[in-house]
């Protein structure tokens, strides 16, 4: 165990899981963040679940994921006094005869079955377009992305690990010996900034292509349907009794939360062309989230550099695979463990 303290940088999802792994092992941790209200963790759904995409595929491990992320937030909402982590069915709809054929064979396939609902979705015809189309996954969730952020960083700030600061990479010096930030020793700095660590001179080869996105809040009658909903958008029911619709993907973009007007448009359509009743939007988040090409994620040290260590590249699976790769990357910083070949930084991040 270190007697210096790790420098965690950035407290999205990634920062956030890597603090709360550390203060299980009683290893101590400064985590310092920009403090901005708009962020990708923040405006993100939170939603968990298995079979995703166009090609209805399950997704990658999930089951590993899930079982982590499960004992991970339970443990986080008691320590915190505050529930975050919500199991929540989830009914996909298929939106086409294409789609349905697709769904006829993918259905059979032996790594679907631990996830199926055997009971049809039976949705109100009155609310939803073309109900009888779909299924019902099971080992679906919901995580309250802003609850979790804030309880976690009101935690850490009791604790006086919290600091609110705009860390630039020049400001962060490193040498055999460790790790000096703000006058301070850390015996190793941990990226976790989200798609702005495609500029850190250290990290500049590493293949980000993040996408731009935006996510709706609307209000509308669901008489009571509380399952989240998905037919060429996901519809989110939130506690308070507005929704969030979402979400669109712009791969070219020039500013972090301006959306393109085209793209919420045809984001608004896929609502009207899920839902039958009325919908209004009473607003609009967008963000950026971090992807890195050909990856699910990349964690490890800098090949030149070894007490500088890197987290990115969750995608929209942030709250899902969080809890598992920050364990997996703090096993590697504390214990040697090797990391996961398809993860490490330095085998894929060129």
């Amino acid at each position: 165990m270190p007697a210096t303290p790790i420098l965690i940088i950035g407290q999205g999802l990634a920062g956030t899981a890597l603090a709360w792994r550390l203060w299980e092992r009683g290893v101590p941790f400064v985590i310092v963040d920009r403090d901005e209200a708009v962020t990708c963790s923040k405006v993100a759904a939170g939603l968990i679940t298995p079979i995703t995409g166009m090609r209805l595929t399950v997704s990658w491990r999930y089951a590993m994921f899930y079982r982590e992320a499960l004992r991970f937030y339970r443990r986080c909402g008691q320590r915190l006094g505050q529930r975050c982590f919500f199991p929540r069915g989830y009914v996909r709809l298929l939106k086409n005869e294409a789609e349905i054929a697709k769904w006829h064979k993918r259905r059979r396939d032996p790594d679907m079955q631990p996830f199926l609902h055997p009971q049809p979705p039976e949705l109100d015809a009155e609310v939803i377009h073309e109900p009888a189309n779909g299924f019902q996954q099971r080992h679906a969730a919901w995580l309250d992305t802003p609850t979790y952020l804030q309880t976690s960083r009101d935690f850490f700030a009791t604790l006086g690990t919290w600091t609110q600061a705009d860390v630039q990479p020049a400001d962060v010096r490193d040498d055999a010996a460790g790790v000096e930030w703000n006058g301070q020793r850390f015996s190793h700095v941990i990226w976790a900034q989200g798609w702005s660590a495609e500029k850190h001179p250290l990290l500049h080869w590493v293949p980000f292509q993040s996408a731009r996105g935006t996510v709706l809040t609307v209000e509308a009658d669901m008489r009571g349907e509380q399952r989240v909903l998905n037919r060429g958008c996901w519809l989110l029911p939130h506690p308070d009794g507005t929704l969030r619709a979402g979400s669109t993907y712009e791969w070219k973009f020039d500013g972090p939360h301006t959306p393109a007007a085209d793209q919420v448009a045809q984001l608004e359509a896929n609502l009207r062309s899920l839902l039958k009743v009325p919908a209004t939007v009473t607003g609009m988040q967008t963000a950026v989230r971090p992807i890195i090409k050909n990856q699910q994620a990349l964690m490890g040290t800098h090949p030149a550099h070894p007490r500088v260590a890197f987290l990115n590249g969750l995608g929209s699976k942030g709250s899902l695979r969080s809890p598992w790769l920050a364990k997996h990357l703090i096993e590697h910083l504390l214990d040697g463990t090797a990391l996961d070949p398809e993860l490490d930084l330095q085998r894929n991040g060129i």
